[in-house]
């Protein structure tokens, strides 16, 4: 992948919203790339919203994922330990390789800002479906 972070001021707009790729979540969930990067160390930064129940796959991230939410509730979940439930204001760390899955709660949409670096042509590994929610 050729494409690097901006390197001047860049604007994107609200509104490009797409759906997310098929098979690393449950059913698709709306996505908007604010920053797509691709290069090693660039950072990519999305906008999600994830309508109730709706869960990604276990997955990973070579060099760490930042999770900010901004509304609804969410639930997240480290390979190994508890499921979490994430609200507004939240701010989730995964470390580097991390073994993780994150989603919406049953009952309510959630959204969130995510930002993850690139390293080696990728910035997500992702595993198996998840089959116990802790």
């Amino acid at each position: 992948m050729n494409r690097r972070n901006p390197s001047l001021m860049t604007i994107r707009r609200a509104g490009d919203a797409v759906l997310s790729p098929t098979g690393i979540s449950t059913a698709p969930f709306w996505l908007e790339n604010l920053v797509e990067g691709g290069g090693d160390g660039d950072l990519a930064a999305i906008r999600a919203d994830i309508a109730p129940g709706i869960i990604t796959k276990w997955h990973s991230h070579p060099q760490g994922q930042l999770i900010y939410v901004l509304s609804g509730v969410g639930m997240a979940q480290a390979h190994g330990g508890q499921v979490q439930e994430l609200r507004a204001g939240d701010a989730v760390w995964f470390a580097p390789d991390e073994k993780h899955w994150h989603g919406a709660g049953p009952h309510a949409a959630f959204s969130y800002l995510s930002v993850q670096p690139w390293q080696g042509g990728r910035n997500v590994d992702w595993f198996e479906d998840v089959d116990d929610r802790g």
